[in-house]
């Protein structure tokens, strides 16, 4: 077993968040928005796509060291590594249209000693097991299609089985029929296709996609992670104490948003690239490596990313300390610590939880804008931002290479889209306006 530092902090983020859940599920003023996200069908929807994508991600941060033969197979991989194994080591020699049986281009292929001829050669595993490719191919493909659906509905009602889900004919419940037959009729073609074809190199592009969940997740949770504390604890104290304290936050957040963030955070990638250039023993693997730059990119973005929330939290903070309990509380003689804790932090949690799911998105967003300039995550790293950066040339080929693209915009805008409506449910659900 190996774990990298995104790793240690994805497992550590989960562990807290199942603390919180345990330490608030009693709670009263937690209930009634709970119970508000839980009958919002849109909401429950989403959140199961979210939770998809989640699993998927957690698969993919379990890693241990493979032993292998040669070099590229010896290297640090996870089990969603393992188990896409086909998809892995299935590559093609170049481009490949999705669920193609030969290459893209045409190409000179020898037909026996003396003879050659201009045409398409066959994909080495896209299809082969076919005797007539023209007759047999467009059966065969609804064939694998039709097995993995069922093999998708056979793990559906065992999950539902096994947790003991109501069977509800609701939005929820068929959004999740719909991943688990979708993703079975997937997976099964992925092992007789490449199923959004290849790309220049000739490597699977679903699994580079499905690869790139990881970095979107980690880019949008650990980031806010980062950033949550500088928030939530200058925000209030500016707001709470007011003074020079409050003057001192004030010109750091203006001075942070002065500075084009483009530019802090190619300086401050640059300087980490530049500190693993000086240090090459400490980053042997080229696992180890991306991981680093990764993390590296999530500080970065928590650090500038900060101000916006911290902003709010001050302006909040500046309103409650006037509110009539807050006063009593002063008169009473009760610490300024106990304040802040008990009748300060709890009454602004709705202004955090709402931002930290507005925020997810906007971050999975802005690492394919980073990448897209070369200041995002390692080349080596999957992510949709370097398989739109990677397209900018096959978009300008002839005929166009359109897969890539495609396939990195649907998955982003699946996630994107999934935990925009999560958090137009939670921002709804926790507004106190609408409390009863």
């Amino acid at each position: 077993m190996v774990i990298l530092w995104t790793d240690a902090l994805i497992f550590g983020l989960l562990s807290f968040v199942f603390f919180i859940a345990y330490y608030l599920h009693d709670k009263e003023h937690i209930k009634r928005p709970l119970i508000s996200i839980k009958q919002s069908h849109m909401g429950m929807a989403s959140l199961v796509v979210l939770l998809f994508f989640m699993a998927i991600g957690i698969l993919d941060s379990l890693h241990f060291k493979q032993n292998g033969d040669t070099p590229a197979h010896n290297d640090i991989i996870s089990v969603l590594d393992y188990i896409a194994t086909p998809l892995r080591e299935h590559s093609e020699k170049t481009y490949s249209s999705p669920l193609a049986t030969t290459l893209y281009n045409k190409e000179m292929i020898q037909i026996d000693a003396s003879n050659m001829r201009w045409d398409y050669p066959p994909l080495k595993f896209g299809g082969q097991h076919l005797n007539d490719v023209t007759l047999q191919k467009n059966n065969d493909i609804l064939q694998k299609a039709g097995i993995g659906f069922l093999q998708g509905m056979g793990i559906f009602v065992l999950v539902v089985l096994a947790l003991r889900i109501e069977v509800k004919l609701t939005p929820p419940f068929w959004t999740f029929f719909a991943l688990m037959t979708i993703s079975g009729s997937l997976i099964h073609l992925s092992a007789y296709y490449h199923v959004f074809g290849t790309d220049k190199v000739g490597e699977d592009v679903f699994y580079q996609t499905i690869k790139s969940i990881r970095t979107g997740l980690i880019l949008g949770t650990l980031t806010t992670l980062i950033l949550l504390p500088l928030s939530v604890v200058l925000g209030i104290l500016s707001g709470f104490f007011r003074g020079w304290l409050d003057d001192a936050i004030q010109f750091l957040y203006t001075t942070i948003n002065s500075i084009p963030s483009v530019l802090l955070i190619g300086a401050s990638v640059l300087m980490v690239q530049v500190y693993m250039a000086n240090h090459e023993s400490e980053f042997t693997s080229l696992s180890v490596r991306a991981d680093m730059r990764l993390l590296f990119l999530c500080i970065i973005l928590g650090m500038t990313s900060w101000t916006g929330l911290c902003r709010l939290l001050r302006a909040e903070t500046l309103k409650l300390r006037e509110m009539e309990y807050v006063q009593a509380a002063v008169s009473l003689g009760v610490k300024q610590h106990t304040i802040l804790l008990r009748h300060i932090l709890p009454n602004v949690m709705h202004i955090v939880l709402i931002s930290i799911v507005l925020d997810f998105s906007s971050l999975v967003l802005a690492e394919a804008a980073l990448s897209y300039i070369n200041i995002g995550v390692d080349s080596s790293t999957y992510s949709w931002g370097n398989m739109i950066n990677g397209a900018r040339l096959e978009m300008a080929r002839e005929p166009i290479v359109w897969w890539s693209l495609t396939a990195a915009f649907l998955f982003m805008f699946a996630l994107v889209l999934a935990a925009n409506l999560f958090a137009q449910t939670v921002q709804t659900a926790f507004d106190p306006r609408r409390s009863q």
